[in-house]
């Protein structure tokens, strides 16, 4: 490449250091022609969309309005790799700052300034994130010799970086000693690197020549770490003892202390560590200091040959600060294994040494301050200058919370948090799904607006408060943010707190071995299940048994994967488990010691068709049946006999969703025998009864067909009412779900209408005069409504019958309903015999063969239906006597 490329441009043979800045980013970077540049000993963590990136300046502004300058992108870890990658779409002459930048943050991890010789802001680092040294870099430029420059006046390979050594050497997993000899100055700078907490120190020194044995005795070492307030410190001790640093009453001074405890505060005489430059970053403490190799004072340091093979000591451990009595930092005991938390060993600093492969990896990377926000005490934001801002670059002023510069925030979903937003009326406070923010250009348009927006702005003066309650839903990473200025916030920690906070019902469900939790939406609902012991899958399912029923398996596979799954079942062994696709979302699932907690959202109601899945409605207004199982083990491949569940709810319990309540369903078939039992008694004899004396007694002498008719339905009436009534009260409720119910509430309704139509009843026209149309209509109206309400009645009643064997099966529930169907079946016949005599019976009086000499043939319209009183031509009660018919001749 480098052949093919011409070098026409004054940057070529260009080489120089990264600043590290983020991902422990290390390197040198030389310009290798017009469209190619190298990058040696190249470590990096990765992240997450990383690119080549070049900008005019290395402030804020031209950082981000950057661009990328290589195809070649960098979404991995690296360790000490060379690497070449090739310039696109730019020119070096465009470029004036290289950064290894992540896109999806705009941040930096690193980067390179491209300047020339004459340019003074070579000579001193730039200020690195987070903590800068108290005392300030020193200049390389003692270390610079002639020979550093190549024939454009260019500066070559050389360390101006503090993060940069020409050694490496690893002490343990997770800590690192670097060193660069200066000969010329005959002092060394040694770099302490350690993935450790900020409470920790790091110590390495020289233990005292010809020592055996207890190596750390009389050892000069340099304890360094990391102040309360995030900064650095680097200071000389010496070792007498295996114990805190002690001053007794005749001010003998024993332990692990400073030296300048034991000769007093003369630092220029007994303190020969000069702190270079310290940070914090991705959860690693690295601190870089300076000592000579000859020093005057011979009773405290030990002298450094450099090319003698000499034992050097190094400890990690906690420390404790300074405190009112004791002035100074107090190191503990280093505790753990030798060799992973301190020890010893040979070192030649004149011999290279490279054996630090790629960077140091924290497991917690999170480094900045942070606030757990409890739901009670309020959050305020306001901005300041940045200091240690947590993804740099960043703008001169960031958000503060609570005091503390863009510190992590951890919320719990269920939880409200309350933020007092007085920021200013030009920083309105909002939390995003846009880790940069600063949108409103409506720069990203997926962004998630969460709470807040432009009218979230205050000042102290007036402050404006902004609730924010995170629910299940809410993703485990959001952003708090600024409106209107990109990169002033950070991050939010979105955990799970309690169950019950995170949902608006819970209660126990049979045996209370497991909970069911549970928030109703608009059109959707969501759950978690937690079992209360331990088990290796855990299950419901809805229905009145796992038998015809819909359920769903939260379990932790073999390879540690969680998983929830769902199914119809319609049988009691394996091969009746079948797997649906029901969708579900904000699927999660977990095992914690044992207990397996599952959580899911599915619609009331599935937008399918054609799936068995598709009928797995929820109505809210009805009680939700829920049993569970628990086994063993769960696959959702090879389910067979022996990791079915081992151990099940004894019932189901009715949830009432809109009440967020539960009761655990009862055996309701003695409620529902003597429901079933008056239905029958009403609907089956005296309703059927009554309407067959008004249609085939009138014939009768008297009024007697018209007592008999409001009795038998006044009576079937009554008790069909108590019926309802009866099961209403037992059942706790009146639910018009089920096909059942509403046949029943048809019949009972057009029932009731049949006494209320007959007080309105219009009188019989004259003898021999046509019905009036009112009477027409009326008797039709009484007929089809009562024959309707008898017939809703036994549809009722059949329906019912099927309610029952779908609830509880059984052969006694189809027995009955065989002895249902005869009994209809024999009154369906006995109706048809006696419309077949009626029929007769019209016939014979029409042809006059009989004289019917019992009573009338036709209804008496002076009959009141509502009374027994007959009234005839309004003059009182009707002759009781024989009424007798003159018959004259036909041809008459």
């Amino acid at each position: 490449m480098a052949e093919t490329c011409p070098k026409t441009n004054p940057l070529v043979g260009f080489e120089s250091e990264f600043s590290m800045v983020q991902h422990q980013l290390r390197g040198v970077i030389k310009i290798l022609d017009d469209c190619s540049f190298r990058v040696q000993n190249f470590d990096m963590i990765e992240g997450s969309d990383v690119h080549w990136w070049g900008a005019l300046g290395p402030n804020f502004e031209n950082l981000t309005h950057g661009y990328v300058i290589s195809d070649d992108r960098l979404n991995q870890t690296y360790k000490n790799e060379t690497l070449v990658f090739s310039l696109k779409n730019y020119t070096w002459d465009q470029i004036k700052v290289i950064a290894v930048w992540d896109k999806s943050f705009a941040s930096d991890f690193g980067h390179v300034l491209l300047n020339p010789r004459n340019e003074s802001n070579i000579a001193v680092p730039p200020p690195l994130s987070p903590s800068l040294a108290p005392s300030p870099s020193p200049s390389p430029s003692s270390d610079i010799d002639p020979g550093s420059f190549n024939e454009r006046g260019l500066i070559r390979s050389i360390h101006i970086k503090p993060t940069m050594f020409d050694n490496c050497m690893s002490l343990s997993p997770e800590f690192r000693l670097r060193w660069t000899l200066n000969s010329v100055s005959d002092t060394i700078d040694i770099g302490l690197e350690a993935a450790v907490s900020s409470q920790h120190y790091m110590a390495f020194g020289w233990a005292k020549p010809g020592s055996l044995g207890e190596l750390m005795l009389q050892a000069d070492v340099a304890v360094t770490g990391f102040t309360e307030a995030g900064l650095p410190f680097a200071d000389d001790y010496y070792i007498t003892k295996y114990s805190e640093c002690l001053i007794s009453k005749d001010g003998d001074v024993q332990g692990v202390c400073p030296d300048t405890i034991y000769e007093g505060d003369d630092r220029v005489l007994v303190n020969n560590t000069r702190l270079v430059y310290g940070h914090r970053i991705d959860g690693v403490s690295f601190v870089r200091y300076q000592r000579p190799l000859q020093t005057i004072d011979k009773k405290y340091d030990v002298h450094v040959y450099a090319t003698d093979n000499m034992t050097v000591v190094w400890a990690m451990g906690l420390i404790r600060p300074p405190d009112a009595l004791r002035p100074y930092y107090l190191p503990q005991n280093h505790g753990g294994l030798s060799r992973v938390a301190y020890g010893h060993t040979s070192l030649n600093i004149s011999k290279a040494i490279d054996d630090c492969l790629g960077p140091l990896e924290a497991e917690d990377k999170e480094d900045q301050e942070l606030i757990v926000a409890d739901g009670k005490t309020p959050l305020a934001v306001v901005t300041d200058i940045a200091m240690h801002y947590p993804n740099p670059p960043n703008p001169p002023k960031v958000l503060f919370i609570n005091k503390k510069e863009a510190p992590l925030l951890r919320v719990e979903r269920g939880v409200p948090v309350t933020f007092l937003v007085q920021a200013g009326h030009d920083v309105p406070f909002y939390i995003t799904s846009d880790p940069i923010g600063g949108n409103a250009s409506s720069r990203n348009m997926t962004e998630t607006i969460y709470a807040g927006g432009p009218q979230s702005q205050g000042v102290p003066a007036s402050p404006t408060e902004l609730v924010w309650e995170p629910d299940r839903n809410t993703p485990d990473q959001v952003y708090y943010q600024s409106f209107f200025g990109q990169k002033m916030g950070w991050k939010v920690q979105v955990v799970d707190g309690g169950l019950s906070d995170m949902y608006n019902n819970n209660v126990f469900l049979d045996d209370q071995q497991v909970t069911l939790f549970w928030t109703l939406s608009k059109n959707t609902i969501s759950f978690a299940v937690r079992g209360e012991k331990k088990s290796g899958y855990l299950a419901i399912g809805f229905g009145g048994g796992m038998v015809n029923s819909f359920a769903y398996v939260g379990w932790v596979n073999s390879d540690g994967k969680a998983r929830v799954s769902t199914y119809w079942i319609d049988g009691r062994d394996a091969m009746s488990v079948h797997l649906t696709n029901e969708n579900l979302t904000y699927v999660r699932c977990r095992s914690e010691s044992g207990i397996i907690t599952f959580e899911f959202t599915r619609a009331l109601a599935p937008k399918c068709s054609g799936r068995m899945e598709c009928n797995n409605i929820i109505d809210p207004t009805s009680p939700l049946r829920v049993v569970w199982a628990m086994g063993a083990r769960w696959s959702v491949d090879h389910l067979s006999e022996r990791n079915m569940h081992s151990i099940t709810s004894s019932r189901p319990v009715r949830i009432l969703l809109l009440r967020g309540s539960a009761e655990a369903e009862q055996d309701l078939r003695p409620v529902l025998a003597v429901h079933g039992f008056m239905m029958f008694v009403a609907w089956g004899i005296l309703l059927p009864g009554g309407i067959l004396a008004a249609r085939y007694l009138k014939h009768v002498k008297g009024d007697g067909w018209f007592q008999f008719h409001v009795k038998l339905q006044y009576s079937g009436l009554s008790i069909a009412f108590l019926g309802v009534l009866f099961a209403a009260a037992e059942l706790r409720g009146f639910f018009v779900s089920s096909l059942h119910v509403k046949f029943g509430i048809t019949a009972i309704l057009l029932a009731i209408a049949q006494p209320i139509n007959a007080s309105f009843r219009p009188k019989k026209s004259a003898n021999n005069e046509e019905s009036s149309s009112k009477r027409f209509l009326w008797e039709y109206l009484h007929i089809f409504t009562g024959r309707g309400a008898l017939l809703a009645g036994i549809a009722a009643i059949i329906s019912g019958m099927k309610h029952l064997g779908d609830r509880y099966g059984g052969e006694h529930v189809k027995g009955l309903n065989w002895a249902i169907i005869i009994w209809f079946l024999a009154g369906a016949m006995i109706v048809i015999y006696l419309e077949y005599w009626e029929i007769r019976r019209r016939r014979d009086k029409s042809f006059g063969k009989s004289n019917w000499v019992l009573g009338n043939s036709e209804e008496d319209d002076s009959v009141d239906l509502l009374h027994s009183n007959r009234v005839v031509n309004g003059r009182g009660p009707a002759s009781s006597e024989r009424m007798e018919v003159q018959l004259e001749p036909l041809n008459r």
